[in-house]
């Protein structure tokens, strides 16, 4: 494991009140998504897809940490768009380790070597550099060349300067198992802290839609992985066991979405980080009043092939606390990858897929533009 054993004791006592309590949903992660912007564009990737009016917008700092006491979750991971785009990131990671919080900035790095003397390295605070593999895979993931090499060199910069450095990796099903293992053997050889990895999501605004891995070929291609790396016991994974040995077909979840709640310039993200079909003005009301039954593997179409950590880590770190005893084997022996696979969930009854992407979109803009014509009537006013 990856994960510092402070860290996890003190999330894991965290879950216990919550469990104690009798809470049947709780947040264990806050995605803050305080801009859409980026500085790159890659294929598999449907975050930015929205007029520049709307790329345009950024979270306050006021808003972002008002977002952090909303949700209480003792981890705060914060993505975008490129989240170095933000003037007030700094403040934003500041505010929040004040508030007791371990703070993830997800990044591309593209503009950490340039931003790093804004930050101070804490215990509490971690890079997360997107890496989807080596440099030809990562330079073709997302669409540019050098990528790998820049976000490699400001990677061993941070850990010089002595911050927590992990990486955070995205497959898809061009992906070569060999190439993978060696990449990570590379990455640990780098002394980096842990690996995040996890199956690309189907965005349906992806500008690529040829490579996104269903279910099936997800559970053979981590299978593969895990058995050129002692059975996954080679790498320092940064993430729950129970959820890597589900990627392996090794067992079955239903989603819990409401582990990793989002918030964006848009609001209260429902049902996930991953699909946007609804917003919430409150955390309260996110938790509230979405239908949470109405997603997941077997009930969503849009949610079929979804294997991803943000939707499916609070199921296995659920599943870790009810019955501890299961990490034991994978503790010893690593992931079985051979075998039989357990059934997945039956996708008979899904209701077909809505898309209300253009609606939300109209929304925000006649949003953004009243309150443009306010402050012109205001400022005429005066």
């Amino acid at each position: 494991m990856g994960i510092p054993l402070l860290q996890m004791a003190q999330i894991g006592a965290y879950v216990a009140r919550q469990q104690l309590m009798g809470r049947k949903r709780y947040p264990l992660v806050l995605m803050l998504e305080p801009l859409f912007r980026c500085n790159l564009a890659c294929a598999g990737c449907g975050k930015i897809d929205y007029p520049d009016e709307i790329l345009n917008q950024r979270l306050s700092l006021e808003d972002s940490l008002a977002a952090v006491d909303e949700c209480g979750a003792p981890v705060v991971v914060i993505a975008g768009g490129e989240p170095l785009l933000h003037r007030d990131l700094p403040a934003i990671v500041e505010g929040a380790m004040a508030k007791g919080k371990y703070v993830t900035v997800c990044t591309n790095a593209l503009l950490l070597e340039k931003n790093l003397d804004r930050y101070k390295p804490n215990r509490y605070f971690n890079w997360s550099i997107h890496l989807d593999g080596d440099a030809g895979m990562h330079d073709h993931s997302v669409c540019q060349d050098g990528v790998y090499e820049r976000a490699v060199a400001a990677m061993k910069l941070a850990q010089k300067r002595g911050f927590r450095v992990t990486i955070n990796c995205t497959l898809f099903n061009n992906a070569d198992p060999d190439r993978v293992a060696a990449f990570f053997d590379e990455m640990k050889k780098q002394g980096i802290e842990g690996i995040t990895v996890s199956p690309g999501y189907a965005y349906e605004r992806a500008p690529d839609q040829q490579h996104f891995l269903n279910r099936e070929k997800t559970k053979q291609l981590f299978r593969a992985i895990f058995s050129r790396g002692k059975n996954g016991k080679a790498w320092p994974f940064f993430q729950s066991m129970l959820f890597l040995d589900f990627l392996a077909g090794n067992r079955t979840y239903q989603c819990t979405p409401w582990g990793n709640p989002t918030r964006t310039v848009f609001g209260w993200q429902r049902p996930c980080y991953l699909l946007g079909e609804g917003y919430a003005p409150t955390f309260k009301a996110l938790m509230e009043e979405t239908d949470w039954d109405a997603y997941g593997t077997g009930r969503y179409e849009k949610c079929a092939d979804c294997m991803v950590h943000c939707g499916f880590e609070a199921s296995a770190v659920r599943e870790a606390f009810q019955r501890p005893w299961e990490m034991l084997g994978i503790l010893l022996k690593g992931f079985r990858t051979s075998g039989p696979m357990v059934p997945d969930l039956p996708l008979a009854s899904q209701r077909p897929a809505t898309y209300v992407f253009n609606q939300q979109v109209e929304e925000k803009l006649s949003e953004l533009h009243h309150h443009k014509a306010a402050r012109d009537h205001l400022s005429a006013a005066e």
